[in-house]
C-alpha cells in the first residue's frame, strides 16, 4: 500500500488504512479483564447461535419444499450462514452440538431472537422475514459485547440484511434503538471539495464537550478520512456516468457519504476534537475512464467502508457502536447494489486471508 502524503492522500490507502487504526485499541488492557470479557461473550454467543441454528433449519425447510427451483442461490445463501455459525460458536464449550433455544436471554435481544424463527420457515418470503428479523436481533448484543465479538456481530447482521434483499426483503433491519439521525448533507461545490469542518460543525461549536475516549476519537478520524475520500470518489463516478438511473444512484450515494461524513464532524467537534481535514487531492486506485469502471470504483468504495465501519464498532461503545454497525450495513447493502461480490463475514478479513471482490458481477 502506498503511504500517505501531506499532500495528497490515496483513496485506497484512506478506506483500507483505517481497520488497522483502531483494530488492536483493547490489546492494551489487562489480560484478566480480557478474559473476563471473553466469559460474558459467550452467553451472546451461546444465543447467536441458537438463532443462526434456526435459520439454517429454515434453509433447509424451504430446499426441501417451496425453495426447491431456487435450490441454487438457496445453497449459497446457507453456506453462508453456516459460516456465521462456525464463527459464532469459537469458544463455546459444546460448538460442535446446536444449542437449545433456551440460551441465556439478556436485553432486548431474547424478544426478537425468539422471534425470528420459533419455527422453521415455510416459504422464501418467510425466509426472508427470518434473516432480517435476526439481523436485528444481533444488534441488540453490540453494547454488552467485547470489541471483536461486536464486530462479528455487526458484520452478521449485514450479511443477514443482504441475504433478506437477496430473498426479495428490503424492509429496514431494527435493532434495540434508533442511531441519531445524520443531518443534511450540506452541498459540495466539486467532488474533490468538502464542507469545511468549522462549517459543518459550528452548530456544535458552543454545545458542551464530551470527551471521548483516545481510540474512539482516533477511529472517528479515521472514519472521517475514509468519508472524505468517498464523497471525492463518488463525485467522480456521477461524473463518468451517463445521464439515467446510474447516475441517479450515484448522486444519492454522494448525498449519503456527505451526511456521513458531517454527522463523524460533528461528533468529533462534541468531543473537544479538531476534525481532519479533507485532502487538497486524491489518486484513484485504477484508471476510472467510463461508467463500467465507475461502477468499479463505486463498489471498492462501499466494500473498503465495510472495513472502516468494522473497526469503529469495535472502537466505539453505546450509541457510537450502534451507528457504526448501521453505516456498515449500509455499506454492504451499497456495494450489492453495485454489483460487488462479498464475503460472507463483510468488513472482516475471510478466514483464508482472501479479501472480497470489488469487482461488478456481470
Amino acid at each position: 500500500m502506498l503511504s500517505l502524503t501531506r499532500r495528497s492522500l490515496l483513496l485506497l490507502g484512506v478506506l483500507s488504512g483505517a481497520p488497522l487504526l483502531c483494530g488492536c485499541t483493547h490489546e492494551d488492557r489487562p489480560a484478566e479483564a480480557e478474559r473476563k470479557k471473553a466469559d460474558a461473550d459467550l452467553p451472546l454467543r451461546a444465543r447467536a447461535v441458537a438463532d443462526t441454528d434456526r435459520l439454517l433449519a429454515g434453509y433447509d425447510a424451504v430446499l426441501a419444499g417451496p425453495g426447491a427451483a431456487q435450490g441454487d442461490r438457496l445453497r449459497a445463501l446457507r453456506a453462508e450462514v453456516a459460516e456465521h455459525r462456525a464463527a459464532l460458536s469459537t469458544g463455546l464449550p459444546s460448538a460442535a452440538a446446536p444449542p437449545t433455544a433456551s440460551a441465556p436471554a439478556s436485553s432486548a435481544a431474547s424478544a426478537p431472537a425468539s422471534s425470528a424463527a420459533s419455527a422453521p420457515a415455510s416459504s422464501v418470503a418467510a425466509l426472508a422475514a427470518a434473516e432480517r428479523t435476526t439481523a436485528g436481533a444481533r444488534l441488540a448484543d453490540l453494547a454488552a459485547a467485547s470489541p471483536e465479538l461486536a464486530k462479528l456481530l455487526a458484520a452478521v447482521s449485514a450479511s443477514g440484511a443482504l441475504h433478506a434483499a437477496a430473498l426479495g426483503d428490503s424492509g429496514p433491519v431494527t435493532g434495540p434503538a434508533a442511531a441519531a439521525p445524520s443531518p443534511s448533507p450540506s452541498p459540495s461545490p466539486s467532488p474533490s471539495v468538502s464542507a469545511p469542518a468549522s462549517a459543518s460543525g459550528s452548530a456544535s461549536a458552543s454545545a458542551p464537550v464530551t470527551p471521548r475516549a483516545a481510540a474512539e476519537t482516533a477511529a472517528l478520524q479515521s472514519t472521517l478520512a475514509a468519508e472524505h475520500a468517498a464523497v471525492y470518489g463518488y463525485g467522480v463516478v456521477g461524473a463518468r456516468q451517463p445521464v439515467g438511473p446510474q447516475r441517479s444512484e450515484a448522486q444519492v450515494c454522494y448525498l449519503a457519504h456527505q451526511a456521513e461524513r458531517d454527522t463523524w464532524q460533528r461528533l468529533l467537534h462534541s468531543a473537544g476534537a479538531t476534525p481532519a481535514a479533507a485532502a487538497p487531492g486524491y489518486q484513484l486506485p485504477f484508471p476510472v475512464t467510463d461508467a463500467a469502471t465507475a461502477k468499479q470504483l463505486a463498489a471498492h468504495i462501499e466494500v473498503q467502508l465495510t472495513g472502516v465501519y468494522a473497526a469503529l464498532v469495535a472502537a466505539g461503545s453505546g450509541e457510537l457502536r450502534q451507528s457504526a454497525a448501521t453505516a456498515l450495513r449500509e455499506s454492504a447493502l451499497r456495494a450489492r447494489q453495485w454489483g460487488a461480490d462479498q464475503a460472507a463475514l463483510p468488513g472482516l478479513p475471510a478466514a483464508d486471508g482472501a479479501t472480497a471482490n470489488p469487482s461488478p458481477s456481470a
